[in-house]
């Protein structure tokens, strides 16, 4: 019998009887056969368990078993059989294939032509041994190899959208002046404007490329400009008196006006100014906010708020909420595609309301992140991810955290001091960055993220695809593990653009040697359009809703 013609399909024929096909003499093996006569497919109990079938299942047909090999092996499994068939030797190949629940595995198949009295190839007989541990292994060493081929040695000081100053090169140069000379310092907020069909849909991109080539038009030679924050621009009067500075932001700010909203806060410095950098920023920064409540262009801080006054009051309120318990954790499960099970938690920060009970931190937070009293909330809830992680051994905990305490160089240290208090396995935990985040000290955040792989903790990248810097970070940071966005997943199965979008990104990561998790994802469609692309974890409400955490409770399924 030669092999059919069309390559999709095995085709049946009338052919002499076969002998009863030689099948593994230990019962327990896994095998299939199947005979071209009558289109038969018999498989043994052991095999029908592997792809969670009923054994004594009756009508099995060639496409049946077709079904069960994984969508991106069929063309390599057709061709196996193929020519096991044509040359009617035996052939080996490892394939992925595909459980009735979803999940899949991976096997080696080791395929024999059968023959019938004239010796044509009457049938296939196929012998299946699951080696998932072997190929999971072999595509963790692939990935990894990937990782460190993909991640660039060194930083990339200019901003990729703006080609300015990213926002740690520019809080360098704003410490360089504040050592040598005082000045003013000005951050601006751009947003798109309203048009006559209403809000114009915010391309900060291409909005904030406009406002940077715009103010290096309208600034002078020695002034500098960087990007500080996702829609914010700095500008740094360096050697300028009060008076000059004002008249220039005021320009500034006219001319950007011109083609968005914007929003300034103007703060003056002196040499040797009590606050650093980063404290002008927040000065600056929230003297922007006050200019957006105000409804006002410009708020004018004639002296930097004392680093006391600034950091003390809302370091005591965060101490007042720590000490009296008003910060609690969340968790919610995070499904693996490939097993269908349950393989991680994320932990999630509520504060406790006396009134409506537990809240979203996000004002908390942004607040604490901007005030540089964000760190202590951080250990807060690593050192709580440790004692859940150390009670329960194998339990994989992913734990938030923010851009500012990436980027204090006393995190690593507290990190390595708790893995050994809590004699904690570092592969349990997975530390997450937002990538709109803004890294204080982008040096030792990169320091945090090495040193934290070398101690074998994972590192996750959340919202991906949310703000400006998300490839960048690919390359900046050795990130394990990648959140795409929800905004591109709850509407996945009835938005084209958004499944080119994932597709992509997905495909990217793998590139990469990067595991994607999809957020947001709340219905079986859904969760199946994401295994098609490839998608490795999945989190939203389907797989389960934050709840409390409850020690000893976090399992895996």
């Amino acid at each position: 019998m030669t092999v059919p013609e069309e390559r999709e399909r095995w085709t049946a024929t009338s052919s002499p009887a076969l002998p009863e096909p030689r099948q593994p003499a230990d019962e327990r093996a896994a095998w299939f056969t199947y005979t071209a006569a009558g289109d038969q497919i018999v498989w043994s109990p052991a095999f029908a368990a592997m792809v969670g079938r009923v054994p004594a299942e009756k009508g099995k047909t060639r496409q049946i078993l077709a079904r069960h090999v994984h969508r991106d092996d069929h063309a390599k499994a057709l061709g196996a059989i193929t020519e096991a068939w044509t040359s009617q030797a035996t052939v080996h190949t490892t394939v992925r294939l595909m459980r009735a629940d979803g999940g899949w595995f991976d096997i080696d198949c080791t395929l024999e032509p059968m023959a019938g009295p004239d010796g044509a190839v009457r049938g296939i007989r196929g012998t299946v041994r699951d080696v998932s541990a072997r190929e999971r292994a072999r595509r963790e060493s692939a990935r990894l190899t990937r990782r460190g081929e993909t991640v660039q040695a060194s930083l990339v000081e200019p901003d990729p959208a703006t080609g300015l100053l990213i926002r740690a090169r520019f809080a360098d140069e704003v410490d360089r002046a504040l050592r040598n000379a005082g000045g003013a310092l000005l951050v601006v907020r751009v947003q798109a404007g309203d048009t006559a069909e209403g809000v114009r849909p915010d391309h900060s991109a291409e909005l904030l490329h406009r406002a940077a080539r715009l103010a290096e038009e309208r600034a002078r030679p020695e002034h500098l400009i960087g990007r500080v924050g996702p829609n914010e621009i700095g500008v740094l009067f360096a050697r300028t008196t009060w008076r000059a500075a004002r008249e220039q932001a005021r320009d500034l700010i006219a001319a950007l006006s011109e083609h968005s909203h914007c929003w300034g806060g103007l703060v003056r410095f002196e040499r040797d100014a009590e606050a650093g950098s980063h404290g002008l920023l927040i000065d600056a920064e929230q003297a922007w906010r006050q200019s957006r409540e105000a409804e006002r262009a410009i708020t004018l801080v004639a002296h930097p708020v004392p680093v006391r006054d600034r950091q003390g009051s809302y370091r005591s309120r965060v101490a007042d909420a720590l000490g009296t318990d008003r910060f609690t954790l969340y968790s919610q499960p995070i499904l693996e595609l490939q097993t269908n099970r349950v393989t991680r938690h994320e932990l999630l920060l509520r504060v406790l309301d006396e009134a409506d009970g537990p809240q979203s931190p996000i004002q908390v937070l942004d607040a604490a992140e901007r005030l540089d009293a964000i760190f202590d909330i951080d250990l807060w809830v690593v050192e709580r991810a440790m004692r859940l992680a150390a009670e329960q051994p194998g339990l994989c905990l992913q734990v938030n955290l923010s851009g500012r305490s990436v980027g204090d160089p006393r995190l690593t240290n507290e990190v390595e001091k708790l893995l050994e208090r809590y004699r904690v396995d570092p592969a349990q935990l997975t530390f997450e960055i937002t990538e709109t985040a803004l890294i204080g000290n982008l040096s030792e955040a990169r320091r945090f993220a090495d040193r934290v792989r070398d101690l074998g903790c994972g590192l996750a990248l959340d919202d991906f695809g949310s703000g400006y810097a998300s490839f960048r970070y690919l390359r900046l940071f050795p990130i394990d593990l990648v959140k795409i966005d929800g905004e591109y997943v709850v509407d996945l199965v009835d938005n084209p653009q958004d499944q080119v979008l994932v597709r992509a990104l997905v495909q990217v990561c793998q590139a990469y040697g990067i595991h994607t998790v999809a957020e947001f994802v709340q219905d079986e469609a859904t969760l199946r359009m994401l295994r098609e692309l490839g998608v490795d974890y999945v989190q939203g409400y389907l797989i389960g809703r934050p709840s409390p955490v409850v020690p000893g409770r976090l399992r895996k399924s």
